[in-house]
């Protein structure tokens, strides 16, 4: 059974770190790109981060310099660190894996390229 898994989500204060992992089982994460993306109730999906098979890396503005994606195929499985937590970045954070034409060395933030999802995992930036 393929499936993604994440975890590490929780509630943290602004200024605070949080590290998300993501777990593969059923299918070999080395092949595939991930993206981590999340989501605020009412609004639409939001690509964060993505790395390519062979470790590119592309992150939207908001978050540069302040989370580091990660994989370890070793491992079969993929992280977001995220560093200098804001409010803003509160929602539900899902990793995906796909593969798409050119993926072994171009990030993709398309939610379209990614074809396994996790269930998402709560992150809660507040005081």
């Amino acid at each position: 059974q393929v499936q993604l898994v994440e975890s590490g989500g929780g509630l943290v204060q602004p200024g605070g770190s949080l590290r998300l992992s993501c777990a593969a089982s059923g299918f070999s994460l080395a092949s595939y790109a991930i993206g981590w993306f999340r989501q605020v109730p009412g609004k639409e999906r939001e690509a964060v981060s993505s790395i390519s098979t062979a470790g590119s890396t592309d992150y939207i503005e908001s978050v540069k310099g302040r989370f580091t994606i990660s994989r370890d195929n070793a491992k079969n499985s993929a992280y977001l660190q995220m560093n200098s937590l804001e409010p803003e970045d509160t929602a539900v954070y899902y990793c995906a894996a796909g593969w798409y034409s050119g993926s072994a060395y171009k990030p993709s933030l398309s939610g379209d390229h990614y074809t396994w999802w996790g269930q998402g995992v709560q992150v809660t930036v507040s005081s």
